[in-house]
């Protein structure tokens, strides 16, 4: 918190003067303004007129709780920066505070050991959003179409594609990663065919099992196998005059391969069973996050087939590729939550598309698309800032991307070069970013608190020679806190210490 500037206010307000006393010492240190209620009618009235950064609020609170002073203050200033905190941090309670949007919820035992992270990082937030300037959106969802968003150069290349190859009848390869948004410029193609009143079918040839994915494709007469109880109509006979999809074309089997070869050849199939053999006007549009060159080099894809579907070939670029792209994208995906989940639409901040053109999205339009639906479930404010955006490996605003990492490790490779820091180089608050960072990294899901609490409880211990006095004061709590902590975690020694 040392980062904190001085003229930035904390409202806290707590029943128990001793802790405000704590509170207050502590806030100081590290340059803030503290300002202490024991009234939670008083600490309304002080939000008000003061305005402060931050307000860290006990639960049990009179005449009105804290959940309720909290419900107030964020009727009053949406964007408010609340902290609930209590001895008891109840399932019910902890879910009550972050639906009323509080900032975080803590546990008071913990305070002397996560208050001060977390109150830099609410205070470094609050910053961020009296500075933010929003960016508003281009366009309204209304405008857009196909749901197929972009303006970079790569992008403008595919829709040149997807015009010209939309009249004809000629067979389509889409490549490109996972994520990148194939079935879309395949839906793109259909809408702006002569098809289009026609219907268009989407198969996922790597989710159908194989001795199914031929009936899927083809149908079957009554009795052909064990439980074709009727005839069953396949997807060619279906889509008679479209457009049939096939996503992920490079896990379809070889037996069914070639039966699709034959299809794109003579126009002519089978269904499972029958011997009657019936024609339909298809076009083939497929797409694959495969290298099929390599596939058919190890005979897992038939290149007669290949030559066959990539009569015209267009390539999605990775997302990574066109990060000019991202604010426009952000802005779609904003939109189109914000018109389904029926809630005021939010925006995000100029650092926020800074951090977001940073960082190298293995997984695509999709992950992006995840990303900002994640966020808009969890922002306590209407603007979204970089703390918003779980991006998980984030690559700073202000650094490149290494182009030697490659996007899979990029964040792995970022943490061992935080990680190869000197500790003797690192402040305090150094120190516990580090360690909140790890254990985000490795799921978030380890009991960190109980470990920390004991863990710095035996080292106070040992640093003071076993001295209680010296003790308390490194960790910040009283004396007969931690006589009692002592004899909770079993300490030898507890009491019979000396001073």
């Amino acid at each position: 918190m040392s980062s904190a500037p001085i003229d930035q206010t904390v409202l806290v307000v707590d029943s128990e003067t001793d802790f405000l006393d704590w509170a207050r010492q502590q806030l100081k240190a590290s340059g803030v303004r503290v300002i202490t209620e024991t009234n939670s009618a008083n600490a309304y009235k002080i939000f008000c007129l003061e305005k402060p950064d931050l307000v860290i609020a006990e639960m049990h609170l009179r005449p009105a709780g804290g959940l309720d002073l909290l419900a107030k203050i964020r009727a009053e200033s949406p964007n408010a920066m609340v902290i609930i905190m209590s001895a008891y941090g109840t399932t019910q309670a902890v879910i009550e505070s972050m639906k009323l949007g509080a900032f975080d919820f803590l546990r008071k035992e913990s305070l002397p050991f996560t208050m001060k992270v977390v109150v830099d990082t609410a205070l470094k937030a609050a910053a961020e959003l009296r500075s933010a300037a929003p960016v508003k959106p281009a366009l309204t969802v209304e405008q857009y179409h196909d749901d197929i968003v972009g303006q970079s150069e790569a992008m403008q290349s595919v829709f040149k594609m997807v015009g010209r190859v939309a009249m004809s009848d000629a067979p389509v390869l889409i490549t490109g990663e996972s994520g990148c948004g194939k079935e879309l410029v395949a839906r793109a193609i259909h809408n702006y065919s002569e098809r289009n009143k026609k219907p268009l079918i989407a198969i996922n040839c790597a989710a159908i099992p194989e001795n199914l994915l031929e009936s899927e494709l083809f149908g079957h007469e009554k009795g052909s196998f064990t439980g074709a109880a009727t005839q069953r109509i396949g997807r060619f006979e279906q889509c008679n005059g479209g457009t049939l999809f096939l996503d992920e074309i490079g896990e379809m089997p070889l037996p069914v391969q070639s039966k699709l070869l034959r299809v794109l050849q003579e126009g002519e199939f089978s269904r499972v069973g029958g011997n009657a053999t019936l024609k339909s006007n298809v076009r083939i549009v497929a797409a694959t996050n495969r290298n099929l060159e390599e596939a058919i080099t190890k005979k897992e894809f038939r290149e007669d087939l290949y030559y066959r579907l990539n009569v015209v070939g267009i390539h999605l670029p990775p997302l990574r590729a066109r990060s000019e792209d991202i604010p426009l994208l952000a802005e779609y995906f904003l939109s189109r939550i914000a018109q389904k989940q029926h809630r005021p639409l939010l925006q995000l901040s100029g650092e926020s598309i800074k951090v977001m053109q940073a960082y190298p999205w293995p997984g695509n339009v999709r992950e992006l698309q995840n990303t900002l639906q994640r966020a808009c479930v969890l922002a306590t404010s209407d603007v979204l800032l970089p703390k918003d955006l779980p991006l998980g490996q984030v690559v700073s605003a202000s650094e490149n991307v290494n182009p030697s990492v490659g996007p899979e490790t990029q964040g792995t490779q970022e943490f061992r070069d935080n990680a190869s820091t000197s500790l003797t180089d690192l402040t305090v608050e150094e120190a516990a970013g580090l360690l909140f960072k790890a254990l985000t990294r490795e799921g978030g899901d380890r009991e960190l608190l109980p470990w920390v609490e004991e863990d710095f409880t035996r080292r106070a211990m040992e640093l003071s020679n076993n001295n209680q006095v010296k003790s308390s004061k490194l960790l910040g709590i009283t004396r007969a806190t931690l006589r009692k902590r002592l004899e909770r975690m079993g300490i030898r020694g507890a009491s019979s210490l000396g001073d």
